[in-house]
This record gives structure tokens, C-alpha cells and sequence, in this order.
């Protein structure tokens, strides 16, 4: 099964945080799901801690890349429809990193590890 990480998942994954559900836990140490880390969750943490919002997280900022590769992940870049998809979401939810994480699931048929219900609006297949 293929799924993609919400960007607290994939901080949570790498910190080994008690915060990530056991089924989430579950569903990415599964190696036979193909985990897949966007390239909005890579300019979310670089910002994040740019801005001090995200202070514990120096190595992993520093390293988005490596974190990823380390753990057998994917990237998965943005495309133009991503982001066409992505504007054109309705309602009031303003932050362009779950919308963008919201488009790439549905476009790529993934499902969406997070914690974060906002994404059941959009009607993404989300897991936690």
C-alpha cells in the first residue's frame, strides 16, 4: 500500500515519538507499503525551523534529504497539477502544506498518514 506522510509523521517516525499512533507505526514500518515523503513536508520543516517554530528540529532540517533516504522513503515531488489541484480545494483551511499533502494524495491515490482531521473534508483515505 502506498502512503504519504503528513509532515508531523514523518518528524514523529524520525524522533521515534510516542505521539505516532501504533496503527501508523505499524503502516510504515511495514516494509511491504512503499512511504512516501512530499516535497511540501521538506519546505515545511526548512520553514518551520527558519521561523523558530520548530527548534528540536536542527538535524532533521538540516538533512531532510538524508532522513528520507535513511529510511528507505520516497520523495515525491510537486507537480503543476498537484498544485492546481491543490488551489482549487473549497473552504476555509488556509495552510498551503496540508492542501498541497491533501492534492498529492488523492492525485497519486495514497493514503495519508496523519493525525490531523482537516483532510477528511478534502476526502482523502487518511490513516492513524
Amino acid at each position: 500500500m502506498p502512503v504519504l506522510l503528513d509532515t508531523h509523521a514523518f518528524l514523529w517516525w524520525i524522533a521515534d515519538s510516542g505521539r505516532l499512533s501504533r496503527r501508523a507505526r505499524r503502516v510504515i514500518a511495514d516494509e511491504t507499503n512503499e512511504v512516501v515523503v512530499s516535497a511540501a513536508s521538506a519546505w515545511e520543516i526548512a520553514t518551520k525551523y527558519r521561523t523558530g517554530r520548530l527548534p528540536d528540529g536542527a538535524a532533521v532540517a538540516l538533512d531532510v534529504v538524508g532522513h528520507i533516504a535513511g529510511q528507505g522513503f520516497r520523495e515525491l515531488s510537486i507537480s503543476v497539477t498537484d498544485a492546481v489541484r491543490a488551489g482549487r480545494f473549497p473552504g476555509p483551511h488556509r495552510d498551503p502544506f496540508d492542501r498541497m499533502l491533501a492534492a498529492q494524495a488523492l492525485g497519486g491515490g495514497l493514503s495519508l498518514v496523519s493525525a490531523d482531521a482537516v483532510f477528511d473534508r478534502y476526502g482523502v483515505d487518511r490513516l492513524w
